[in-house]
């Protein structure tokens, strides 16, 4: 097998270096360049140690990219985070054509940020697909498909990094194995029940504390490690990150109104919400590192009864 590698950061890294291990020939790597002042991208620094040439270009749309992947003869293409638009002119000169990760169950949260959504959503699952790419955003046909339980305190970390990455790396040697031996599937995607979801940051991360513990506590955890759900607190922004929910079977039981300190204690503030209170452990102020919520309160001079800002209109 003679494959291309398309693709960028860690995921893209890791996928080049599994093809590898296994002795497949990878005769070139295209990834974007880096912006100025940017980190190296890990996947163009270990294309570059093990000798496979590298294709920085900043599209995939001219005759630039096309050319250069039809010099490398490849049997097949293959796509591994890729942000940058691939066209049918380029992900159709390989003998066996493209194929691309996805972390999401296809044809539900195309776009971007389909890792976070199904977790602020409060979904049970999620999974991964390899499909063709085409021309609409994560719509060509499904290859291969798995699925990944979320878990209850499950966030955007553990669910990726657990699951997501070490799965969908095994998945593209699985899928390009079966694409190569002309033994694979297309099975083309329920336009039905196709969701699409934008990116999730700023101003989707904002907390509205007059949301349910549920909804709030999904949020924070789905924003866990990034962009990291956020408030103000006494004028200044605050990202929260680890954080417990604890509900109540009354709405009596209830003690404070929604975004106000309830107590303090060594290293946690809790927060009284609709359905309970959130306990908040790791937090950040906009311009600091993290530290315990407890930690916090003592150099802001939080006590009972402070409230913490909420936006309404994020409701």
């Amino acid at each position: 097998m003679r494959v291309a590698l398309i693709g960028q950061q860690a995921f893209g890294k890791s996928a080049l270096e599994a093809f590898l291990a296994r002795g497949t020939t990878v005769a070139g790597v295209f990834c974007a360049p880096e912006r100025p002042g940017a980190k190296a991208d890990p996947l163009r620094e270990s294309a570059q140690q093990h000798g496979v040439p590298v294709f920085q270009l900043p599209s995939l749309k001219g005759e630039d990219a096309t050319r250069a992947l039809r010099g490398l003869e490849v049997d097949l293409a293959v796509m591994a985070y890729v942000l940058q638009f691939a066209p049918q002119a380029f992900v159709n000169v390989p003998r066996h054509g493209t194929i691309q990760y996805h972390p999401s169950l296809l044809p539900r949260y195309r776009g971007p940020s389909s890792v976070n959504w199904p977790i602020i959503r409060g979904e049970t699952r999620t999974g991964l697909t390899i499909f063709r790419p085409s021309d609409g955003l994560d719509e060509g046909p499904v290859i291969l498909q798995k699925t990944v339980d979320i878990g209850p305190d499950d966030t955007l970390g553990s669910v990726y990094f657990n699951h997501l990455f070490p799965l969908g790396v095994a998945a593209l040697l699985e899928a390009a194995d079966l694409v190569i031996r002309g033994e694979h599937r297309e099975t083309v995607q329920d336009e039905a029940l196709a969701t699409y979801e934008g990116w999730c940051r700023d101003p989707e991360a904002r907390i509205n504390w007059h949301a349910h513990v549920d909804q709030v506590y999904d949020l924070v955890r789905g924003c866990n490690p990034a962009p990291g759900a956020w408030t103000t607190v006494r004028g200044r922004k605050l990202r929260l990150y680890d954080a417990a929910k604890h509900r109540t079977r009354t709405f009596s039981a209830v003690a404070g109104k929604p975004g106000e300190i309830t107590a303090i204690g060594a290293d946690t503030v809790d927060i009284a919400l609709q359905g309970g209170r959130l306990e908040l452990r790791t937090v950040r102020l906009e311009d600091g590192q993290k530290l315990s919520a407890g930690e916090l309160a003592r150099s802001l001079q939080l006590a009972p009864g402070v409230p913490f800002e909420s936006d309404a209109a994020t409701s």
